[in-house]
Parts: structure tokens; C-alpha cells; sequence
């Protein structure tokens, strides 16, 4: 069971719980492990993929009514897919990882001080697979879901309108889910640590992508060939109107927007 193997990993890292806030926080290795993945490629094999999202270095299951959003980079590859459901989006990326655990940990906590930095409230709970990180944001509420394997690392990140992401919500358990079913195809080219693995859009979804944008640049394109209109003689001048009177020496505030 892959939870299991990790957790034993994890409690072995030397010098990951030296900050006091990123200790294990209280019963958090009785949380409840969940029984299947995130699973690697390797050990379930391509037969048992079944009709998961094939990304490349990741396959992850659709949710119920679940839409696809495609992030692009700016050289033009895929850089994200996120999940978008009636509750809010989710994102799951694989990442290169050394061959002990303990990624994950440093990563939440470089994440935690980022987020404090741009004056987000941030909170850590004790999920599935061990810690998970909460934050809320003027935009949005965000939660960041890891789970280390064996030279590979999973992040998902939730985020939603405030008050979406708490551990119980609708959106967090159907992240949950999907990251249980997850598979990560981490494959034997050498990556940096922390490299984003490659993101492979399957073949029917890169065609709609690319119809898509061709359709935008066609559309772009027309709109720039269309003939100014022409200009309408200027209407004849009428008498100034008089002033309102003002209220003080900048007058009243509705006056100075145009009131």
C-alpha cells in the first residue's frame, strides 16, 4: 500500500521537523492512510490506467461534470491542466523528486512563507496523506495537497471562493479522490529535483486546443482588416452651461466625478 510505505519514509527524514510549526501537529500519524494511490505507473502497469486523463507524467480521473482547462506556457507547450467542477478548480502536477521522502515538507513550508509574504492567512491541517496547507487570499481560498513517492512528488492545489477549501467541503474530498486514484508516470529520463515533469496533452484535446486558437488568431486577424468607420461630422457648438455652484474649494465630490 503506497500510503503506508510513505509514511514510515517520511518519519525516518533527518532535519525536516526542526521548525516547530511543521512538526507533526498532534494524531497526525493516526490519520487514516487511504487504502490505493497515488499509484506509480511501475507498479500497477499501463493496462490498469482505465479511463483516467492521460497527461504524460500523470493520469488523474475526471470528476462528475468536471470541464478541462489547459494552462499554456509561454513558449506554447501545456503547462497545467486544471479540473474545473461546480465547486471550484483543482490541479494536480507531478514533480521530479530524489529517491528519499521529505520534498513534500519543504515544499509546504517554502509555500506557507510565500504566502505569509503576500499577507495570506495560513493555516496547517492534518490530511490523508499527512499535512496539508490552507490559505486564504483576497481572491481566492486556496489548499495545497502533497504526497511524496519514489523519485516523484504530487502537488494539488484547490482553490475556490472563500470558505470552499475547508478539510470537510465538497471540494476538498473530491481532490482527495482524485489524488487517491491518481497515477504518476514518472518515466527514466533524468530531472532536476522539483522539475515540473512533462505535461502530454492527449491527441483529441491538443486538436480541439489547437482549432480553438486557430479560430481565435482568425478571428484576430479579420477584425484587423475591417475598415475604420467613418467619421461623423462634429456637431455644431452650443453656449457653455453655467457651473454649479461648489461646495467648498473643490466643490462636493459628486461635482468632481462629473455629477
Amino acid at each position: 500500500m503506497f500510503g503506508r510505505r510513505r509514511k514510515n519514509r517520511d518519519a525516518e527524514a533527518p532535519g525536516l521537523a526542526d521548525d516547530g510549526e511543521f512538526a507533526p501537529t498532534p494524531g497526525e500519524d493516526e490519520t487514516p492512510v487511504p487504502q490505493g494511490g497515488p499509484y506509480d505507473i511501475d507498479d500497477i502497469g499501463e493496462d490498469a490506467v482505465g479511463s483516467r486523463l492521460d497527461l504524460g507524467s500523470v493520469l488523474v480521473p475526471l470528476p462528475p461534470g468536471g470541464q478541462i482547462q489547459v494552462e499554456m506556457a509561454p513558449n506554447g507547450q501545456p503547462q497545467a491542466v486544471h479540473l474545473v467542477t461546480q465547486h471550484g478548480r483543482i490541479t494536480i502536477s507531478a514533480y521530479a523528486a530524489p529517491k528519499s521522502p521529505g520534498q513534500w515538507r519543504e515544499v509546504a513550508a517554502e509555500l506557507a512563507e510565500s504566502l505569509r509574504r503576500d499577507n495570506a492567512t495560513v493555516s496547517i491541517e492534518s490530511g490523508p496523506w499527512g499535512r496539508e496547507l490552507q490559505g486564504s487570499t483576497p481572491n481566492a481560498d486556496l489548499r495545497f495537497l502533497g504526497v511524496d513517492g519514489y523519485r516523484w512528488m504530487i502537488r494539488c492545489v484547490v482553490a475556490g471562493p472563500a470558505g470552499s477549501v475547508t478539510g470537510d467541503s465538497p471540494l476538498v474530498e473530491t481532490a482527495r479522490s482524485i489524488v487517491a486514484e491518481t497515477v504518476v508516470r514518472r518515466g527514466q529520463d533524468p530531472h532536476p529535483v522539483r522539475t515540473p515533469l512533462p505535461v502530454v496533452l492527449p491527441k483529441a484535446l491538443a486538436e480541439q486546443l489547437a482549432a480553438a486558437q486557430q479560430q481565435q488568431q482568425a478571428a484576430a486577424q479579420q477584425a484587423s482588416q475591417q475598415p475604420a468607420p467613418p467619421q461623423q461630422p462634429a456637431p455644431p457648438q452650443q453656449p457653455a452651461p453655467q457651473s454649479r455652484p461648489r461646495h467648498g474649494e473643490s466643490g462636493s465630490a459628486m461635482q468632481q466625478l462629473g455629477f
